[in-house]
């Protein structure tokens, strides 16, 4: 297999870095972005990493906080200039690992552009291995990196927010990729913070499944962190960070070891007035006025509560099982695997909601992680699959929907493969980020652009139904009441203007 080499580095004249291309990092991050963006890191940011010996970073003097985020690199074989998604990929000679390194310490002082923070010497290792494009599916590549020999990314570019033939394409619109420019495509959920004596390491491969026979790979990119001697002079801007970029560069309040912050508990896309106000409503509403919007594909079906009296409201986290391979189940099944991390992940507020293919023939959570969910504040568990220690998960406080009780393990049939990602449950689509309403009807997916709007014209929807109810209750025939005629319009305005007092009939 080619090595990356120096040679390779320094026909590099631009190096374009995504920033969140990733549904696991979007929702880590709590934004979904609606087209890529794009910073720039210098050429000399690049060491070109070796099988033989392990490139180094330098953590600046003073600074605290020196991100590693693993990224796929893909190197241009040829210029592209205004080139289509179809052709796009065709401009690509070479995958291979590549690590986006940067100190927080600097982004306050780089107004968005990421110079300083993310373009030092050597903050931008590449390789070892390279893997000719040609040879693989973009859609079917694997990322990991290890934090000091612990798996701490793990991600396929099966779901990506932006295909890379879609960044090259839309790149090449304004400015000509060239042979030798390095894009490096977004990091996954998990990138967190090194310090001097850590190692760093990642590697590129395609999927298990990719083809026949052993996977491609580039062979682990691995970095050592060092500490710099040199202080910053006071001519420039020196390091300085606050509890804000610790957890953006940690990823988490909690990897941070910081205080959980209350006031932002449910999330970015669930504010406290808009949770009390999907809460008041019924999901039958919301249906109806999802459905006055084109959506009628967004109720997750066929599953039973452990807890119908209670109605919840909560932003989703999500899990995909898939079919059990034994050879495969013994890479990913055991250990600290999807499943487990997506239950110490949960936050308060959040609801886990599994992709479990609506197999029935064994359990997908039990006692154990359902109660550490349950501690660490979820609104709820959903899974299309069994559940095992049943009695023990229904006395929970916590509601968990279900298809059915089932006495044996997950391994049975499912591997635990991937968190935060897109996933079908119950026959529909949830994405990370989605809000998720639940009540003795049933469970609702409601797309978080539309949330406001909807909750809004759902409680003006129930106080029409209030009266039209109260109307009926008197007498009156349905006849031009339900729905409201021009005539009883007019007397539902003179209800609501005085107060929803009496009415004559």
């Amino acid at each position: 297999m080619e090595q990356v080499t120096d040679r390779t580095l320094a026909a590099a004249r631009k190096v374009i870095a995504v920033h969140i291309n990733y549904p696991s990092r979007a929702a880590q991050r709590g934004r979904t972005p609606e087209q890529p963006s794009y910073f720039l890191k210098p050429s000399s940011s690049l060491a070109a990493g070796s099988a033989a010996a392990p490139t180094t970073v330098e953590r600046p003097a003073g600074c605290e906080l020196l991100g590693y985020e693993g990224e796929i690199a893909l190197i241009i074989g040829k210029p592209a200039r205004r080139v289509g998604i179809d052709d796009a990929w065709s401009h690509v000679e070479w995958v291979t690992a590549s690590n986006d390194l940067g100190v927080y310490d600097l982004r306050y002082a780089d107004k968005g552009s990421n110079l300083r923070s993310k373009g030092g010497d050597g903050f931008t290792p590449v390789g070892p291995g390279l893997i000719a494009a040609d040879t693989v599916d973009p859609a079917r590549l694997q990322i990991r990196t290890w934090h000091n020999q612990e798996l701490v990314q793990d991600d396929t570019t099966e779901d990506l927010l932006f295909p890379f033939a879609r960044l090259i394409a839309d790149l090449s619109q304004l400015l000509t990729l060239e042979e030798g420019d390095i894009i490096l495509t977004g990091t996954p959920a998990g990138a967190s913070v090194a310090k001097p004596g850590d190692v760093v390491e990642v590697e590129v491969s395609t999927t298990p499944d990719a083809a026949a026979g052993a996977p491609l790979t580039t062979g682990r990119l691995v970095t050592t962190v060092t500490e710099g001697t040199t202080a910053f002079a006071d001519f420039g801007a020196g390091p300085k960070t606050d509890d804000l970029q610790r957890e953006e560069a940690y990823g988490s309040r909690e990897a941070a070891g910081l205080p959980a912050d209350t006031s932002a508990a449910v999330g970015h896309a669930l504010s406290p007035a808009l949770k009390a106000k999907l809460e008041s409503v019924c999901t039958a509403t919301l249906s109806s006025q999802l459905r006055k919007r084109g959506l009628n594909n967004v109720s997750i079906d066929g599953l039973s509560s452990t807890r119908p009296d209670q109605r919840i409201v909560g932003l989703a986290r999500t899990l995909r099982y898939v079919p059990n391979r034994e050879d495969l189940f013994k890479t990913h099944g055991g250990g600290f695997n999807a499943q487990k991390k997506a239950i110490d992940s949960v936050n308060e507020g959040e609801i886990l909601v599994m992709e479990a293919r609506g197999e029935k023939g064994t359990g997908t959570i039990g006692d154990i992680l359902a109660l550490r969910a349950q501690v660490r504040g979820a609104a709820a568990i959903i899974t299309d699959g069994g559940v095992r220690d049943f009695a023990a998960v229904a006395a929970m406080d916590m509601p968990t929907y279900y298809a059915n009780p089932h006495p044996a393990v997950l391994g049975r049939r499912h591997i635990p493969w991937d968190t935060d990602i897109t996933i079908a449950c119950g026959g529909t689509t949830v994405q990370p980020g989605d809000i998720i309403v639940a009540d003795s009807d049933g469970i609702l997916v409601i797309p978080p652009a539309l949330a406001e709007e909807l909750a809004d014209d759902s409680i003006a929807q129930e106080r029409e139904e209030t009266f039209i109810a109260e109307m009926v209750q008197q007498g009156h025939s349905v006849d031009g009441l339900y729905p409201l005629n021009a005539e009883w319009r007019a007397r539902y305005d003179e209800w609501e203007a005085m107060g929803s007092g009496e009415t004559n009939g």
